[in-house]
């Protein structure tokens, strides 16, 4: 039921990344499961990851092992979250990893992949299933695997999701590509569930990690599908440093360059997740003006877009201004004057000063509400910042789908 989801593009190789899927049968054997990606030497990787306080094993494992560098791949399998499993699942994790190094040979160890995983919580991986798919997969290594791992990391997805971008940063040319997937239980209050962009940028690894962190807060933070935060949420950012530009290491227009082309990748995917939430047959922006600060416009926007009784009258069609305000003025915006407060779908006015509108049609409101895209549009008559989030409706079939996932 995606709501005007793109199909799936072609997918640009990134010099010094290549990948390759294979089937390890983990919750189903009609499509690969497992994902490999290679990265060059010196590559610098960079990740933000979920709040959850039952952050999984591999999330640990990963945000540990950024940080001491010399990263050489990563490691990603579907079906199965690998979350709250314990000591047994960050073992299971660590087993897999080593596994995959030696299985790359050289110079790459265990410490130097990372480990990601989605699917299911509460069950320890399959690892001897995993172990041959690891042996299948890393033969068939390819700078052309974009599309079979997009695939291969989809849970609920209807659909792949990646896209590709080539910009220029200091004289050269760089690509950029990236894969994600996610249809529920999204609102990361990081990235998404799973996101990895490569780039073939020459950038030190701190200066990639502030611009990650970046790029996470205007993107994959700007949606929410159910407003709920998965345990096993990443965002990786890898660069691996053949584009031949001089390295980046700080601040300046090389940085504004690639940061720019990075988040017109990750804002592209993130408006593909939404669009593929589950059970989606609507997709809205809700976009908040007039805000004191840009804080309290997305404090808005989420409250709007996560309200079930507003999102169940997204999903009926239902212009009750009652819904709007009364999550507007729930969202805990100090000193809020509703009679400063007005709101409108698309091009039809519904509320002025608190009030409706004395020439509101709601005949009109309802047609809006009938297309699969429009935008509720809040003005909090305080200032004059502004801020919007990407969202659906609430709809039968999420239901379905949630009350069905484990069977």
């Amino acid at each position: 039921m995606a709501v005007n989801l793109p199909p799936l593009g072609e997918l640009a190789p990134v010099a010094g990344v290549r990948l390759a899927t294979a089937c390890a049968g983990i919750k189903q054997r009609r499509r690969d499961d497992l994902a490999v990606i290679e990265l060059a030497r010196e590559s610098a990787v960079a990740g933000v990851f979920t709040r959850n306080a039952f952050r999984a094993p591999p999330v640990i494992l990963a945000e540990e092992r950024i940080r001491f560098g010399n990263l050489r791949a990563l490691l990603i399998n579907s079906g199965n979250a690998n979350a709250a499993t314990g000591a047994g699942g960050r073992e299971d994790a660590a087993v897999l990893c080593g596994h995959l190094a030696r299985c790359l040979g050289g110079d790459c160890r265990g410490e130097s992949v990372l480990p990601f995983s989605t699917g299911v919580i509460g069950e320890r991986l399959p690892v001897d299933a995993m172990r041959p798919a690891i042996e299948r997969a890393v033969p068939k290594l390819s700078p052309a695997g974009w599309k079979d791992a997009a695939r291969a990391i989809m849970t609920t997805d209807t659909a792949p999701k990646g896209e590709s971008a080539r910009i220029e940063v200091g004289g050269k040319s760089v690509t950029i590509t990236g894969i994600a997937k996610g249809s529920g239980m999204i609102k990361p209050d990081m990235a998404t569930m799973l996101a990895f962009l490569c780039c073939d940028a020459a950038i030190a690894g701190p200066v990639l990690q502030e611009m990650t962190a970046q790029v996470a807060d205007r993107s994959f933070n700007r949606v929410t599908v159910d407003g709920d935060t998965s345990t096993n949420d990443s965002f990786v950012v890898c660069a691996t440093g053949q584009a031949g530009n001089a390295e980046i290491t700080g601040s300046g227009p090389a940085f504004e360059a690639l940061k720019s082309g990075i988040l017109a990748v990750a804002r592209a995917l993130a408006e593909r997740l939404v669009r593929d939430g589950e059970g989606a047959t609507r997709f809205v922006t809700v976009r908040v003006r007039g805000g004191a600060t840009e804080s309290e416009c997305v404090k808005v926007a989420y409250t709007v877009a996560e309200s079930p009784l507003v999102k169940t009258a997204l999903f009926a069609g239902d212009p009750n201004w009652g819904r709007f305000c009364m999550a507007i003025g729930r969202a805990g915006i100090e000193d809020l004057d509703p009679d400063a407060v007005s709101l409108a779908l698309d091009e039809v006015v519904i509320a002025r000063g608190g009030l409706v509108a004395d020439d509101y049609d709601e005949a009109s409101a309802a047609k809006v509400m009938e297309r699969d895209e429009f935008t509720v549009d809040i003005d909090l008559g305080r200032g004059a910042c502004s801020d919007a989030v990407w969202t659906t409706d609430l709809s039968y079939e999420y239901v379905r789908i949630n009350a069905e996932y484990r069977t």
